[in-house]
């Protein structure tokens, strides 16, 4: 199946704008609804192949929808993901019991819905390969007559078609005059008489007029799925039985490779879920380091995946010495944060030891050129303070400028970006001195990603330095973060971010 028809059921405009972009970005037809009850209008109006469902809407929630969906839909096959926020186990299971399929918790990992659209598209087109093969098998069935058998009250086959030589084994002429129930299995074959005789004395129709399925033997002995309906006749003023007989070995065999395919997309998706897991769990044991909770530190990191490709760092030494690090490695998600790991461990052994920043960022330089691929690379600023003194170095590489307030907000001295990101030459390309500086009282250093300057609200807009300059304007040094965070906030409007976030402001004492 090269593309799917999609039904995105989202009450957030935003949300659904984002999905319908991504989805039609990978070539998939989209159709948008606004809550559970047009959901299902719309699914019966379209019938789309997958349904992607938000659960907390107005008039009708998502898990009802899915409930109704699933109740519509008993000859196909069409998964329902929910996509929430709602991410406790209890959650979870609700959303199965719903019937979902799938459940991804918001904000939208981009990376892994597009990996389940993929392995849903693999399983939907099994389901139209079988669906296809079965339809064969019934156009070849529509065309060559099924196996008519027609007996009398007493059980007695009176005449067959040629069709019940093929499929039963038997020849014409065998079935013919013998008792129907040599077609049975046990206990029906015992039992089959006794059903005709009360019928006939009762009149109580159980299988007559109704289309079943039942086992029947073959002439080897195997028993094999058919479809059977029964109808009465007279003839001659005798009862006579009609019976017509499909065989669904085929059906039942694509039925049952649809739920195998099933199964292995459940057992996909656990693994996928535990790998991400025990990947998010060794990562924040990594980054969330006692150097972060330093009283003269604030900061915040936004990862735009389930992982960020932005890192922060902060050590103190025993002499007083504060450093700093703000990392963005290329990209975003796992991929990108474990490009950012190594910096890590240089940043907290060398800081350990008192080093300079020029050791610093040859070392990290160093590292990164040796052991990523052509193409990847880090941005990075580096700060190191001498509190004692008043003196600080910055050296900045790849990333946005960095600001040094004053205490009424104003930007009073920035350091731009004259270095190359780490990992792209060797260090005797990269020019690795710092910039120095000195504070007054209450001066605050404020570093940042670009995905900070370059976040977008609804309107297409970036925050940018604008941004930044209007929210720290006439705010006081303990306000002043959560002064530009709100502001961020704000301006983002709930949207999903594009491009991992950090952001980071130092007390200069």
């Amino acid at each position: 199946m090269s593309k799917m028809k999609v039904l995105a059921v989202d009450d957030n405009r935003t949300n659904l704008h984002i999905l319908q972009v991504f989805l039609k970005k990978l070539g998939h037809d989209v159709i948008l609804a606004e809550n559970g009850e047009e959901a299902i209008r719309r699914f019966v109006a379209d019938k789309p192949d997958l349904v992607l469902l938000d659960i907390m809407m107005p008039v009708m929630d998502g898990f009802e929808a899915a409930r109704r969906i699933k109740a519509m839909t008993h000859e196909r096959w069409t998964p329902i993901i929910f996509l929430s926020a709602l991410n406790r186990d209890e959650n979870l299971v609700e959303g199965l019991d719903a019937g979902a399929d799938d459940y991804l918790t918001k904000p939208i990992n981009f990376v892994v819905l597009e990996a389940k659209l993929r392995s849903v598209q693999r399983s939907l087109g099994m389901q139209q390969e079988a669906i296809d093969s079965l339809r064969r098998v019934q156009a070849i069935s529509d065309n060559v007559l099924d196996a008519i058998i027609t007996i009398d009250e007493s059980g007695i086959i009176a005449s067959v078609n040629r069709a019940a030589e093929r499929i039963f084994g038997w020849k014409v002429s065998e079935l013919t005059g013998r008792n129907v129930n040599i077609l049975m299995p046990a206990p029906h074959q015992e039992e089959h008489d006794a059903y005709i005789r009360n019928y006939s004395l009762t009149g109580e129709a159980k299988v007559i007029g109704r289309e079943r399925e039942v086992l029947c033997k073959h002439h080897d002995g195997h028993l094999f799925p058919v479809t059977l309906g029964i109808t009465e006749i007279s003839i001659d003023n005798k009862r006579m039985f009609v019976g017509v007989l499909r065989d669904i070995s085929a059906q039942k065999q694509a039925e049952a490779k649809l739920r195998e395919n099933a199964r292995l997309l459940q057992a996909y998706y656990d693994q996928t879920q535990n790998e991400q897991q025990l990947a998010m769990r060794l990562m924040e044991k990594q980054l969330h380091r006692n150097g972060l909770k330093d009283p003269r530190l604030q900061y915040k990191v936004i990862a735009a995946e389930s992982f960020s490709g932005d890192i922060v760092a902060a050590s103190r030494t025993e002499a007083g010495e504060f450093y700093a690090l703000l990392a963005d490695a290329t990209g975003h998600g796992l991929t990108a944060a474990i490009s950012a790991l190594p910096v890590l461990a240089i940043f907290y052994r060398l800081a350990r030891n008192n080093a300079s920043l020029t050791e610093l960022v040859l070392e990290l330089n160093e590292q990164l050129k040796e052991s990523m691929p052509i193409g990847r690379f880090v941005a990075a600023t580096l700060v190191r303070l001498d509190e004692k003194r008043r003196r600080g170095e910055i050296w900045v590489g790849g990333t946005p400028e960095a600001f040094l307030f004053d205490r009424w907000g104003r930007a009073e001295k920035s350091f731009s970006s004259e270095n190359l990101p780490l990992g792209i030459v060797d260090n005797k390309e990269l020019d690795c001195s710092p910039v120095c500086f000195d504070w007054r009282p209450e001066s605050q250093l404020l570093i940042c990603s670009d995905g900070f300057f370059e976040a977008l609200n609804t309107n297409g807009e970036q925050f940018g330095s604008d941004g930044l300059a209007a929210a720290a304007a006439n705010t006081s040094p303990n306000e002043r973060f959560n002064e530009i965070d709100a502001a961020l906030c704000s301006h983002l409007e709930g949207t999903v971010a594009t491009d991992d976030i950090s952001l980071m402001i130092i007390d200069c004492p």
